[in-house]
């Protein structure tokens, strides 16, 4: 607020000074030419004073923006595996530092680390030093270099934290930090977590809490960050860690099993984050689906901001495990609107979850291992095409429906071939496949620039709705005889063929009617698709008597087989 008051007044001052700079009324006639040399300074001047303003008024408008005008949208960053720096295999801070560029061109309003602490496992789950960032990683000032890039840039950097469980290696974390097992954590079988061998924290006792709320603004003030990601929120909000439990029923929620002094803990974590900075923003992984999660503390919630919609990637896992033809359209909308109304969501298709070694990034589940020989921009194995078309509906469909917020992981924007595989015997201890290849997306003879390009413009196309996740979505047509799916949000139209082999002409959606433009379609050439479609076309709707009393008419498409298309009315 403070530096919008000094651009307003600043803004003011160089009104008066292009005032004070206007031509006055003539009184008399000049007795000689006037000085050429003087005007053109004066001329010089103004244009300098009503660029300045104009940047001013630019300023302005940024900062009348509230953060919770724009979708936001998420890089979930592994540090180990983003960028190596220094060449020594590992991914660093100065690495990511370095491509913060290439993120902001693709259009991310916020980072989203991957724990960043010491740890005793390659993922980094299993912290031992909660104060700390692995030295690997760099250093501190490092850490500093990189939230202030990212900060001038415009970019919110979120950290995942781990406050559900801690290493239970006494040389290295803080078990037994005292001699006793119980400093931190509950003694006996209660302070074992069964699944992961680690160590659960004892929220009852006011120690921990004040540990852990240190944790947490120590991170905020000294190093800026934006908020957090809260890694395994599940398994504190029961005793016996959601294990086994399939939450089809609201009993599950809410009985001697609900682990209350954990959630007091989040909600008090919650209300200091916020007293620290007022615009912070918390997000839970819970995949039980705890009603609350994301109200206000005063309303009964636990505060945070948004759940992660992680019932999606499992979805899309199931579907693309049989051949599209038998999708069922009608199921996979149901689970896309799957969430409870007023709670943030954030979308996603894949994250580390499916990226790392021992699973399968969905490009690699939908093209196979004809991505290291055809992914060349002239070769058209119908694999491979395959795969580009459904990659970018698939993204398309979670981005626009699935949530509040969308988290992409390193790479898979551009469909990066492999998982993170880390150096192990199985490979020779090789670096090679630990690290994002860069080189794929910039190589213009490949199409990983395609589906980069695509997911660029895709994030554009939601950002240019303001305030559009605070806006349903609201279904126009599905069909699964035909596999067609068309929904809204806002003022965009967003209609889906998921037919594998047949496409439609003239296909009639009844919608508002006007006209409309086509704003981005995945089978653009651009984007390494057929360009079936002129998209500089505009779309008039047909009138109907029957739906006269809506002002609804018949908007008729050409739809193509696995495309989507999204269409904004005219104002």
């Amino acid at each position: 607020m403070k530096r919008a008051a000094r651009l307003i007044c600043l803004l003011l001052a160089l009104l008066m000074l292009i005032g004070c700079g206007a031509p006055q009324e003539q009184t008399e006639t000049p007795t000689s030419a006037p000085d050429s040399s003087g005007a053109a300074l004066e001329t010089q001047a103004i244009d300098q004073v009503a660029d300045k303003t104009e940047q001013a008024l630019a300023e302005i408008a940024l900062l009348g923006e509230s953060p919770d005008d724009n979708y936001r949208t998420w890089y979930e960053i592994f540090v180990y595996s983003f960028c190596d720096s220094n060449g020594d295999g590992i991914g660093d801070l100065p690495g990511l530092t370095s491509r913060l560029d290439y993120l902001q061109e693709l259009g991310i309003t916020g980072l989203w680390l991957m724990p960043i602490h010491p740890s005793t496992t390659y993922h980094k789950y299993n912290v031992s030093d909660y104060y700390a960032i692995d030295p690997a990683y760099g250093t501190l000032e490092d850490f500093k270099q990189l939230l202030d890039m990212a900060h001038a840039m415009g970019i919110r950097v979120l950290l995942d934290l781990v406050h559900s469980h801690a290493v239970k290696n006494t040389a290295e974390g803080i078990n037994m930090f005292d001699g006793t097992t119980w400093q931190f954590f509950h003694d006996g079988d209660k302070g074992e977590h069964p699944a992961w061998g680690t160590k659960c924290f004892d929220y009852g006792k006011t120690g921990v809490i004040h540990f852990l709320l240190s944790n947490l603004k120590f991170w905020m003030t000294e190093y800026h960050f934006d908020g957090f990601r809260f890694d395994g929120v599940t398994s504190m909000l029961y005793h016996d860690h959601g294990l086994g439990t399939d939450f089809n029923s609201n009993d599950k929620y809410f009985s001697y099993n609900t682990h209350t002094e954990a959630i007091t803990y989040l909600q008090l974590a919650n209300e200091l984050i916020r007293q620290v900075n007022p615009d912070a923003i918390t997000v839970a992984e819970d995949m039980s689906g705890m009603p609350g999660m994301c109200l206000p503390i005063e309303d009964g919630g636990i505060g945070f901001d948004y759940r992660l919609a992680m019932g999606l990637p499992d979805m899309w896992i199931k579907a693309v495990k049989q051949q599209d033809e038998f999708w069922d359209i009608n199921k996979m909308w149901g689970d896309m609107c799957l969430r409870r109304p007023g709670e943030g969501t954030v979308a996603y298709v894949e994250s580390h979850d499916q990226a790392l070694v021992g699973d399968q990034t969905m490009i690699f589940r939908l093209a196979g291992a004809n991505m290291y020989t055809d992914m060349n921009k002239d070769c058209h194995n119908p694999v491979i095409d395959r795969a580009i078309a459904l990659h970018k509906m698939i993204r398309l469909f979670t981005l626009a429906g699935g949530g509040e917020g969308y988290l992409n992981f390193m790479g898979n924007e551009f469909g990066h071939p492999e998982w993170i595989d880390f150096p192990r015997e199985g490979n020779g201890w090789s670096h090679k496949y630990a690290r994002r290849q860069w080189d794929l997306v910039d190589n213009k003879n490949l199409n990983f620039h395609h589906l980069g390009d695509f997911d660029a413009a895709m994030l554009q196309v939601i950002k240019s709705q303001k305030n559009i996740q605070k806006t349903p979505v609201q279904e126009i047509w599905h069909s699964d005889y035909d596999q067609i799916l068309a929904y809204t949000r806002k003022d965009l139209l967003f209609v889906f063929n998921f037919n594998p082999c047949k496409s439609f002409t003239g296909y009639g959606l009844l919608v508002p009617a006007g006209s409309y433009e086509v704003v981005l379609n995945t089978d653009a050439k651009e984007f390494g698709g057929n360009g079936l479609n002129d998209d500089s076309v505009k779309h008039f709707t047909m009138f109907d008597p029957l739906h006269k009393k809506y002002r609804k008419e018949w908007l008729k498409l050409y739809l193509p087989a696995r495309t989507a298309m999204v269409l904004r009315k005219c104002k």
